[in-house]
C-alpha cells in the first residue's frame, strides 16, 4: 500500500474513531457520569484527523508543484 493510499485510509478510520468517542462522551455527560479523561478520548483523534486531512488537503496542490518543476 503506498504512502498516499495509507493517509486516506487512515483518515478514515481516524473519522470513525472520532464519532464513536463524541458519541461516547455525550453519554457520559446525559449520565453524569463524564470525567476529564473522556474528553481527551476525542482530542487524540481530532489531532491526527487534523494531520492527515492536512496532508490530503496540500497533496495535489503539491503534485501540481512538482509536475511544474520537471
Amino acid at each position: 500500500m503506498n504512502w498516499n493510499k495509507w493517509m486516506r485510509q487512515s483518515h478514515r478510520w481516524l473519522s470513525i474513531v472520532l464519532t464513536a468517542a463524541i458519541i461516547f462522551n455525550g453519554i457520559a455527560v446525559a449520565v453524569k457520569k463524564y470525567t476529564n479523561w473522556m474528553g481527551l478520548m476525542a482530542v487524540l483523534p481530532l489531532f491526527l484527523l487534523l494531520f492527515t486531512g492536512l496532508y490530503l488537503f496540500f497533496l495535489p496542490y503539491v503534485a501540481k508543484w512538482r509536475r511544474g518543476r520537471t
